[in-house]
């Protein structure tokens, strides 16, 4: 039976170009001459770790990672920039965690809107992915353009598609 997974992960080699091009570009900006500004990537816990002198620098910071992100490929709702940032001494810093991995809550709402679009499919959760079977592919695709047309707030990839 033709199968396929959907999944919602950054590709961490792409997340680590977009903060190498986001830190030459700020490093050349005019109004950072002189600031104090860190950007690196953690790949363990999959965050990016901001430092800078004031928090408008480091909206400023953010507003260029999303855009180097995206130009790599990569949804910017795979990065969670919800949390406010703090001050450390003179410096304010902020995490920005990388969503990497389907939660438990967001795959039960996968699930729940492809079972309530009444097509003939079977959707299972698998650890941090949605296995979705279907007796034909064309049935497999209309889910993949019902996910995509759906409002998820997510950045899904659909993989795996096996006939």
């Amino acid at each position: 039976m033709p199968s396929f997974d959907i999944v919602s992960k950054a590709d961490l080699q792409l997340l680590d170009n977009a903060v190498n091009v986001t830190r030459k570009e700020i490093t050349n900006r005019f109004d950072f001459k002189d600031a104090h500004v860190v950007l690196e990537l953690n790949k363990k816990d999959s965050k990016i770790d901001v430092e800078s002198g004031s928090e408008m620098q480091i909206g400023q910071i953010i507003d260029v990672l999303i855009s180097r992100t995206m130009k790599q490929g990569i949804d910017a709702a795979a990065l969670d920039t919800s949390k406010d940032a703090y001050t450390s001494g003179k410096t304010v810093k902020k995490e920005v965690p990388v969503r990497n991995g389907l939660k438990q809550e967001d795959a039960k709402k996968i699930v729940k809107l492809i079972k309530d679009s009444g097509m003939k499919v079977q959707a299972a959760i698998m650890d941090d992915t949605v296995r979705v079977t279907a007796k034909k592919i064309d049935d497999l695709q209309a889910v993949i353009q019902l996910c995509r047309g759906a409002n998820l707030d997510l950045p899904l990839q659909y993989v795996n598609m096996r006939s």
